[in-house]
């Protein structure tokens, strides 16, 4: 039998200790606990991209207490939170990034602000949350500590969330907001894949043509095609290249997807 399990998503970065700290923390708090590393290589601050990556993985991780750290606030009044859905727990800062996720885990059945003195760090700093109030609390949860005792209920519909990325249809097409950019330089826009239903099988994308497939084998070595990404959105990614520097976008641009 396994024990519990807590998923960690941040922008600390792999070099220095604090990703360690938040595990230690766990560790000392429910030894028993399995811990899944999501990445800690969310750009700095980049709460939309922390927001995506979480949302897009925890439907495909176990059940259990997923911990977001992307926190730009910490130490403001910006509230800590925890929130329950169908599919689980999460805890983290109330500045729109858990909440996708929340949506993706069914949608958010309960929320608390994590206030509870007795479940946070003896001395809380202003500036590491994720080791002193995010990552015991976490401990606590995936012991099976109920969610209320954590601090008091929080009204779901006063929960900060992020501004509704830019997707419209237009005559020939759509514009979508640039949502993420991955490892590999592909970009993915904020549009259903439906919205390439009707399309031709070349495109213009940002201005550049584009071949229209399924793959990234769909287009030619160094050509661009626009597909459908495991997440079901509109992506576009280069045959053994990298399309955020072909196409020259960054996250927040908008970017017109047209027949060619």
């Amino acid at each position: 039998m396994t024990g519990p399990w807590i998923s960690l998503t941040t922008d600390y970065g792999l070099a220095d200790g604090f990703v360690a700290a938040c595990h230690g923390v766990i560790a000392r708090l429910a030894p028993a606990a399995r811990v899944i590393d999501v990445t800690h290589l969310v750009p700095p601050a980049d709460v939309r991209r922390g927001a995506a990556v979480l949302a897009q993985t925890v439907p495909y991780l176990p059940a259990g207490v997923h911990v977001a750290v992307v926190d730009p606030g910490v130490g403001t009044s910006r509230r800590g939170i925890g929130l329950a859905t169908p599919g689980g727990l999460l805890v983290g800062p109330d500045n729109g990034l858990l909440l996708d996720a929340a949506a993706a885990l069914g949608g958010v059945t309960a929320a608390v602000e994590l206030t509870n003195p007795g479940w946070l760090a003896p001395a809380v700093s202003r500036t590491f949350h994720g080791r002193d109030v995010f990552a015991p609390v976490a401990a606590r949860l995936a012991l099976g500590a109920p969610l209320a005792e954590a601090g008091p209920a929080v009204d779901p519909a006063t929960l900060v969330r992020l501004p509704a990325p830019v997707v419209r249809r237009t005559d020939d097409g759509f514009a979508a907001e640039v949502l993420t950019v991955d490892h590999f330089g592909n970009v993915q826009l904020a549009a259903p894949a439906d919205l390439l239903d009707g399309l031709p099988v070349r495109v213009r994308v940002a201005g550049r043509e584009a071949a229209r497939g399924r793959t990234f084998g769909d287009a030619a070595v160094g050509e661009p095609v626009v597909y459908a990404d495991s997440a079901g959105l509109v992506a576009v990614a280069v045959n053994t290249g990298r399309a955020v520097d072909l196409l020259g976008v960054r996250p927040g641009d908008v970017v017109p997807v047209t027949g060619a």
